[in-house]
């Protein structure tokens, strides 16, 4: 049953070919017997998957039942889940029982949803390898000896060996997309606004946003579905009516206007992956896509403007952290400056305090003005840019990453060319569009990832593209040898 679509699962559930329970067991074993290789999960709940599945069962059954319900999901270890351990991949947090549910978890738990566990991720989101979790680095399980991107690699694994039907990610410089492109996966990054944040730890809050990872973009619509919409806890959000994600699937691509933008595809950019995208033109072209080559400009400012709001955000955001109301605290304090500067400096990991430092350096004084507000304006114009060329074409086509995945270890010590990973997802957090990314392709047993970037809330033209082109390619319905 894991080969099965999270569309696939929920016709078997509906048709009564299976139950929540066979299949929330199901994934518990598979979970069991295999994750000890990926290290994905940090928290697995058999009981509560298996309450939850005996009440969607009784769901089914009453006919009372939606396309998600039963359908059993894993949620990145940010996502507040009342009573469940809610780490961030920390150990300041590593002791720490949400007391309450975050929107977007309570509203899949509301569709019916099954919740097999938390997994595992870059501490605090701040990564993109998912090497810097408290709880170890997690594997690609295409080769183990690869990363599966960040932060959300965990998801990323969970999904791609088959370990839950879908995860929840976050998106903050590409960790959604970038994981993605990893492992063969289809993941969506929404408009800025578009889900709520309200129970998801914060990161850089003017960048964060949640979304799905699942293995086709019609999986995505679905869970979009249930994730999206206003909420007044989050003052971020926005109040926009929701659409039918899975309406338009099926529309034909003739006229598309498709933008590649010169700037993606200029030096950095592996063969391999340049070869992917130029087979996926060709095949959009034939489905009658138009391809018209357009500029952002600004986009190689991207990296040093978002290394410098996105730590900025991060000083203050984990400024709470200290030791005094929850988390980690240090033995012993010998008075209260001690409780603060040792639980943070015990509790934090390295990436951490690099972003935390980074970012106060930024907002201090003398420095705001020359750092801080001039990378806000290098964001302006990077917006600006995506606003000019969606005036000539609908979507923008290009690499979720410059190359396939890295060995574990390879860029761990040199922190400015693993930020560079992200400099094709980083645009599109600064600018708020919404992307999705999907698989194009293989360097060897490696995946190759593109995304599509759309204006603000085009999300139901984005998960048309994905999945016409998904209906004329097979990359999204391969398996990784041995899971």
């Amino acid at each position: 049953m894991h080969e099965k679509t999270l569309a696939g699962l929920s016709q078997a559930l509906h048709s009564k070919a299976i139950s929540s329970v066979e299949l929330t067991e199901h994934y518990l074993k598979r979970i069991e017997q295999f994750d000890g290789a990926l290290n994905s999960y940090i928290t697995v709940t058999p009981e509560l998957a298996l309450e939850q599945a005996r009440a969607a069962d009784a769901r089914l059954a009453a006919g009372d039942a939606g396309p998600l319900t039963g359908i059993p999901l894993a949620h990145k270890d940010l996502f507040c889940t009342q009573g469940v351990r809610t780490s961030c991949g920390s150990k300041m947090l590593d002791n720490f029982i949400a007391p309450y549910e975050s929107t977007v978890t309570a509203r899949l738990l509301a569709a019916g949803t099954v919740t097999l566990g938390k997994t595992n991720m870059d501490e605090f989101a701040m990564g993109s390898s998912n090497e810097s979790s408290y709880y170890g680095a997690v594997r690609n399980p295409w080769n183990t000896e690869h990363v599966p991107g960040g932060s959300s690699g965990g998801s990323a694994a969970a999904v791609a060996a088959r370990l839950c039907a879908a995860a929840t990610g976050t998106d903050t410089g590409g960790s959604i997309r970038q994981p993605a492109g990893y492992t063969a996966l289809t993941g969506l990054k929404p408009t800025y606004g578009r889900v709520s944040r309200w129970g998801m730890i914060a990161y850089a809050s003017s960048l964060d946003q949640g979304g799905p990872m699942a293995r086709t973009a019609e999986d995505c619509a679905l869970l979009l579905q249930a994730m999206a919409g206003f909420d007044e806890r989050d003052s971020t959000s926005v109040d926009e009516p929701v659409p039918d994600y899975s309406a338009e699937l099926n529309q034909p691509l003739t006229g598309l206007r498709i933008g590649l933008p010169k700037e993606y595809f200029a030096s950095g950019l592996d063969t391999a992956t340049a070869d992917a995208i130029a087979a996926a033109v060709k095949q959009f072209q034939a489905l009658g896509a138009e391809i018209k080559e357009v500029s952002l400009p600004n986009a190689e400012l991207a990296i040093p403007a978002y290394y410098i709001i996105a730590p900025a955000e991060a000083s203050s955001n984990l400024s709470r952290f200290d030791g005094v109301r929850f988390g980690y605290r240090c033995d012993n304090p010998a008075d209260l400056t001690d409780l603060y500067k040792r639980s943070r400096a015990e509790g934090f990991g390295d990436e951490v305090k690099r972003r935390i430092m980074v970012g106060a350096y930024a907002l201090s004084a003398g420095y705001y003005d020359a750092y801080y507000l001039q990378a806000q304006r290098v964001r302006r114009l990077i917006k600006n840019d995506f606003m000019a060329a969606y005036e000539q074409v609908d979507v923008i086509l290009c690499p979720t990453s410059p190359t396939p995945a890295f060995r574990i270890g390879e860029k761990i010590d040199d922190p400015v060319s693993l930020y560079l990973t992200d400099i094709y997802t980083i645009t599109a957090n600064l600018a708020g569009v919404p992307g999705i990314a999907l698989p194009a392709g293989f360097a060897g047993d490696l995946p190759i990832g593109m995304q599509l970037l759309g204006p603000y809330f085009s999300e139901p033209r984005l998960l048309n593209i994905a999945h016409q082109y998904q209906q004329h390619t097979d990359w999204h319905t391969r398996t990784p040898d041995g899971f």
